[in-house]
């Protein structure tokens, strides 16, 4: 059993990685990288949000985080706002907007092929496997 699992495991990180570096190549094309294109994206769904949500969101850690969106507000493509009290609300500007938009058609065009060796019912199923898994925990 504990090959099975450790198969499982290396079997979906390598699936990860594999379509980590398809996306990463890819954003190229319209300037930006997959970490700064994840920023976007967390940032476009929760506009306000302090660090410390941006990082859990994009699953680094919170100095990681703040390099990056550092790197992203010199660039002009995230505004850095003071919040309540000590917080600080980030959103995504202009700019940012625009290469946040260039990259969902390129995005959706890699994960077409990662994903095209299964057909649409297979994608469903792993799609509620994996939320199974996440909303119960596994590991912490």
């Amino acid at each position: 059993m504990r090959d099975d699992l450790q198969l499982l495991g290396r079997a979906v990180k390598q699936a990860q990685y594999r379509q980590h570096r398809a996306l990463d190549s890819a954003l190229t094309a319209v300037g930006t990288t997959l970490a700064q294109w994840d920023a976007l994206r967390a940032i476009d769904r929760s506009p306000g949000a302090s660090a410390r949500e941006l990082a859990a969101a994009t699953f680094q850690t919170e100095q990681a985080f703040g390099a990056l969106v550092g790197r992203l507000a010199a660039q002009g493509l995230v505004e850095r706002r003071p919040g309540h009290g000590r917080r600080i609300e980030h959103h995504l500007a202009p700019e940012g907007e625009r290469v946040l938009a260039a990259g969902h058609p390129v995005a959706d065009e890699v994960l077409a092929e990662c994903f095209s060796a299964l057909p649409d019912a297979d994608r469903a199923t792993l799609l509620a496997l994996l939320r199974r898994l996440n909303e119960e925990g596994g590991a912490r």
